[in-house]
């Protein structure tokens, strides 16, 4: 990614240096004032306003009352009816289910107002919630399940029509249905059930000691080989996330010359947010529920996404902010109806997790002049945000991912872990108060991606004399569409198990809209005349939709390889159209 595209003309300049306004917001005495504390050996800097634990978090939302929290479809929840069922959840897990600290919950289940009530129970007792990914088959949940060693397990109806046949294997103290459809697999219980039998239960959370450092959340995150692994956060990381998605919008303010309320000492307006990405991701969780919960905004969920929907609920809803994944804003943006709607209230639209073509800023833009828009960079292992470019610093620098927040430490290390100079392509390293203890009950892969609290991204970067981070390319054979990571050697088992595929390399080729989609090049077996469709059948058998290839190529010759016997993916790529 050549130098000269990092400065975008006419971007305006900025109102404050960088250095002051970080000064202003986390220097000495400010409101999001660093200090340093010893995390697993490490000193690490920290935001000292960071709430010690989720349990803090969902107590504190309680202040926000009859303020509306969670809107789906016609359903509404205040935060006071939404602390009311967490607390009484919370009682039904230590008491009938026998849930203690450390334990882990499965959940695994659509955006629905269930899954938030869901997720303050179980981390407000003390114990570990597994959000499982609701795109998965039977299979994969059951792997989920299993490997996260989950005695407890919360489903919507479709989930547990596609685990209903596993069910039997898992060893699980009880299985909660959210809306079920149609007849309840054997032996599960209906979450409504569940609530209304505890409608006598204290309105006050189960007693139980929360340290910082204790374990949170396991999401599940693709590597390049092997089955899925759990990332272990604590609650400082997630909590951590939720103090730099304040900094980042506060950072975005005093560069463009606007005084935030939190240095002003006014209130700020609540305002309003469309979740269009699952709360199963690390930004829908930790970045949209956890930061909404703690200083009280509304959160308007969708069945699934959809562009023209979406449109009807800002303006329905009046909501001032959305975006997800950059797909999701190209999609607004090019939608026919587009200009149909009232979407004055928008003032902040927010992007990341996906490659984004900097054009996208310009339109932007063009058609909301006002809003401040921006993306950044974070991953499963970093708790969501890494860092940020809000605002002018995106217009400036649109092909840029940002600076990281002044709480985690970047470098940019070549194969042997060396430091690169300001300019060179190498790894990128992160350290922070918001990385992960390592994989769940994997080892050896948490010794290759953690060095000494340093976390191994497995992208490919460059910094800039700012400190801007660059992304040119992954070293982890992934494919990103639409935010989603899709490991390769997943999807090329999945073709090897056909009959007729002898060979196989899957990649991912440009999408303007999903960012990336996957790709394959088969060879087959001499005389075979399987069609693509039945290539694209058989995997979507195997693994969940979004890791199907939406283009694949046949040959009968072999695939190019180099001299060790890897597959050479660059030369196949040039054969299709992005």
């Amino acid at each position: 990614m050549p130098q000269a595209v990092n400065e975008a003309a006419g971007a305006p300049e900025p109102a404050i240096s960088i250095e002051q306004a970080v000064r202003r917001l986390a220097g000495p005495g400010a409101p999001l004032e660093i200090g340093e504390v010893e995390i697993r050996g490490n000193r690490t800097r920290v935001w000292k306003i960071t709430p010690p634990s989720l349990r803090t978090v969902v107590e504190l939302s309680r202040e926000h009352g009859d303020l509306p929290f969670i809107v789906y479809e016609d359903e509404r929840m205040t935060y006071a009816e939404h602390f009311r069922k967490v607390t009484r959840l919370a009682h039904v897990l230590r008491d009938d289910y026998g849930v203690r600290k450390g334990d882990r919950v499965a959940l695994a289940m659509r955006n629905y107002p269930e899954w938030p009530v869901i997720f303050w129970a179980v981390t407000a007792v003390g114990a570990v919630i597994v959000p499982l990914n609701s795109w998965w088959t039977g299979a994969e949940l059951e792997y989920g399940i299993a490997d996260s060693g989950s005695t407890v397990l919360f489903v919507d109806g479709e989930r547990a029509e596609r685990l209903a046949s596993f069910l039997d294997g898992l060893d699980l103290e009880a299985t909660v249905v959210a809306r079920p459809e149609g007849e309840l697999p054997p032996g599960t219980v209906p979450f409504d059930d569940v609530m209304a039998d505890a409608a006598d239960r204290p309105e006050s959370l189960p007693e139980v000691e929360i340290e910082p450092e204790d374990y949170a959340t396991i999401f599940y995150t693709s590597g390049t080989t092997g089955k899925p692994k759990g990332a272990l956060g604590t609650h400082r990381n997630i909590c951590t996330n939720l103090v730099s998605s304040v900094y980042a919008r506060c950072f975005a303010m005093l560069r463009r010359g606007e005084e935030p309320p939190l240095l002003s000492g006014e209130m700020p307006e609540k305002t309003g947010a469309l979740l269009s990405v699952p709360f199963f991701h690390a930004t829908g969780c930790h970045s949209v529920l956890v930061t909404s919960t703690f200083v009280g905004n509304k959160l308007v969920l969708m069945y699934k996404w959809d562009p023209g929907r979406a449109m009807e609920l800002i303006e329905r809803e009046k909501l001032n902010m959305f975006g997800g994944v950059p797909a999701m804003v190209w999609q607004v943006l090019e939608h026919p109806d587009f200009h149909k709607y009232d979407l004055s209230t928008i003032d902040s639209i927010g992007y990341g997790g996906a490659p984004a073509a900097p054009e996208l800023v310009a339109r932007i833009h063009e058609e909301f002049p006002e809003v401040s828009p921006s993306n950044g960079y974070g991953l499963t292992e970093t708790s969501s945000i890494t860092t940020m470019n809000p605002g002018i610093d995106y217009l400036r620098k649109p092909d840029s991912v940002g600076l990281p927040v002044p709480v985690c430490e970047v470098k940019v290390c070549d194969p042997e872990g060396n430091t690169l100079p300001v300019g060179e392509v190498g790894e990128l390293w992160i350290f922070g108060p918001n990385v992960v203890v390592g994989y769940w009950n994997k080892p050896e892969a948490t010794e290759k991606s953690f060095v000494n609290g340093w976390h191994r991204s497995g992208d490919l970067a460059r910094l800039d004399e700012e400190g801007f981070v660059y992304i040119v390319d992954r070293v982890k054979d992934m494919v990103i569409r639409g935010g989603e990571n899709v490991y390769c050697v997943e999807v090329e088992d999945a073709l090897y198990d056909h009959p007729a595929v002898m060979d196989a390399a899957v990649f991912g080729i440009p999408d303007r809209v999903m960012g990336e989609q996957v790709a394959a090049v088969v060879q087959v077996t001499p005389g075979s005349n399987v069609t693509v469709k039945e290539l694209q059948t058989h995997v979507a058998g195997k693994l969940a939709g979004f890791k199907v290839p939406a283009q694949i190529g046949i040959r009968h010759e072999p695939l190019p390889r180099n001299a060790n016997g890897k597959i050479l993916k660059r030369g196949l790529k040039s054969g299709f159209n992005a």
